[in-house]
């Protein structure tokens, strides 16, 4: 029996190097997985859309699993993307990469990699997401920052670029009324973009690198896609 064909669809973006490192977290998905079919997918602002994509692989009689690669559940995930798969029998959606523990190690290197002290108790982090207005979307961050606490000895707080509070610059002034020395924001994206470009007027000390490239964000791809497959 063949394999599903894995569909890594993302939001999408004007970025040439955003891009670029969604095409390559496909491509790395298949360097760990000799044989595996990948196409990709997005949600918004590039073709090819979800829909068509899906629609297309079920008029060939092949069967596919789409794997949001977003890094929280929201309307995209819940909305857009299952959407995509009801109509299809051979479809199924998996869940998206994050929250995920491996996420949380991939966010903590960047910090280092940063500058930032784990073990000091005045670094403050805010982990900053790109938004959205659903409440769901907004746990998964929530959840993303707990996990990443119990690594960080200073606290770690959340900031969103759009549609959720707080704003990442309110997040951060925040963070320094509660006696933060320094304040790092995490980028919590996968790739460069209008999210991340915006992250360096938010009034931080540094702000990190967002998680991609990165082999562990492949590896969390792939579970989704195993999960989902069976």
């Amino acid at each position: 029996m063949t394999d599903p064909v894995l569909v890594a669809c993302a939001h999408g973006t004007r970025n040439a190097t955003g891009r670029r490192l969604i095409a390559e977290l496909a491509l790395t998905a298949r360097r760990l997985r000799p044989g595996l079919v990948t196409t990709a997918a997005f949600v918004d602002v590039q073709p090819p859309t979800v829909v068509g994509v899906v629609a297309g692989l079920a008029e060939e009689d092949r069967p596919a699993v789409v794997v949001p690669l977003l890094l929280s559940g929201g309307y995209h995930v819940h909305v857009d993307i299952a959407g995509a798969v009801a109509a299809h029998p051979s479809a199924v959606a998996a869940r998206p990469l994050g929250p995920d523990e491996r996420l949380v190690e991939v966010l903590h290197d960047r910090l280092l990699a940063a500058g930032a002290d784990p073990r000091d108790p005045l670094t403050a982090v805010v982990v900053a997401a790109a938004g959205s207005s659903d409440e769901r979307a907004v746990a998964d961050v929530e959840d993303t920052a707990d996990l990443l606490q119990r690594r960080w000895t200073g606290p770690v707080t959340t900031g969103y670029g759009s549609a959720a509070s707080p704003r990442v610059p309110d997040a951060v002034a925040a963070a320094r009324r509660g006696g933060a020395e320094r304040v790092v924001v995490a980028a919590y994206l996968l790739a460069p973009g209008h999210f991340a470009d915006k992250l360096a007027g938010a009034g931080a000390d540094a702000v990190t690198a967002p998680l991609l490239p990165d082999d562990r964000v492949a590896a969390v791809l792939l579970d989704r896609y195993d999960a989902a497959a069976s």
